[in-house]
């Protein structure tokens, strides 16, 4: 006959079970506890002993024995979850007695902190550094609110005398190629070159030079209406009063 005991460990208390009946009929079975500890003695003086430990991770004891993931097993890794710092609980949460914040100063009392870019009341480095105009600056002032074309481009592009000279036909000519935001600007006629042809010209506008050499070649000049500006309803019927003031 073999004698057998179990050795059970709760919290530090020691707890002695003994069994009396043959080893070999015992089965083993799934237990919840911390750590169990089997001890099996026999008259020949042989021994036998099984350990097991419960893991202290749901999800590592389901993925040692096979088992499938549930909502009821599944759980965060040990050490990853922490509880946030709570500032301002003094000896209590071990933060001393400012919590960390030092003794005095503007940063130690309650309330909104510094600004950003507040250097103590010195000139600050966004004011000190140099500004750029224009497009560098980020300011609309300067870009571009035509599409020039040169008299003398338009004269070396082979032009017959009575054809129109407007955006689309030079684009066709391969003249001009805008992209991007030009893709909407008007075309402006520049007076750089001599012009003999006698052509229909169609712009938004014309510079000084161009208008007298095209005029004098005998060319037909048409402006384009620009886009209106939005004016409020109110705006529009003084302005036509005016209008209709001005011209009795």
């Amino acid at each position: 006959m073999t004698r057998a005991y179990f050795h059970y460990t709760n919290r530090g208390n020691l707890e002695d079970t003994y069994y009396h009946g043959d080893v070999a009929n015992l089965k083993g079975k799934s237990c919840n506890f911390g750590a169990i500890s089997f001890h099996a003695k026999s008259n020949l003086g042989r021994g036998l002993a099984v350990r097991s430990q419960a893991s202290t991770s749901a999800a590592v004891d389901s993925a040692s024995a096979g088992v499938w993931f549930r909502l009821d097993n599944l759980g965060p890794q040990p050490g990853s979850r922490k509880n946030r710092k709570r500032k301002g609980r003094e000896h209590a949460a071990e933060q001393g007695g400012s919590c960390g914040f030092g003794m005095r100063g503007q940063k130690s009392r309650s309330g909104p902190d510094v600004r950003k870019g507040f250097e103590g009341g010195q000139m600050p480095l966004y004011r000190r550094l140099l500004k750029l105009r224009g497009i560098a600056g980020g300011v609309k002032t300067g870009l571009p609110k035509y599409v020039p074309v040169n008299l003398k481009d338009i004269e070396a592009a082979g032009f017959e005398e009575g054809e129109e000279v407007s955006l689309e036909t030079l684009k066709e000519r391969g003249l001009i190629n805008p992209s991007g935001r030009e893709r909407k600007l008007p075309l402006k006629i520049l007076g750089d070159g001599d012009f003999n042809i006698k052509l229909n010209f169609k712009a938004r506008s014309f510079s000084t030079a161009a208008k007298e050499k095209l005029e004098f070649a005998g060319c037909t000049l048409t402006e384009l209406p620009g886009k209106k500006k939005w004016m409020k309803s109110s705006v529009l019927k003084n302005l036509a009063r005016a209008e209709e003031y001005f011209a009795k």
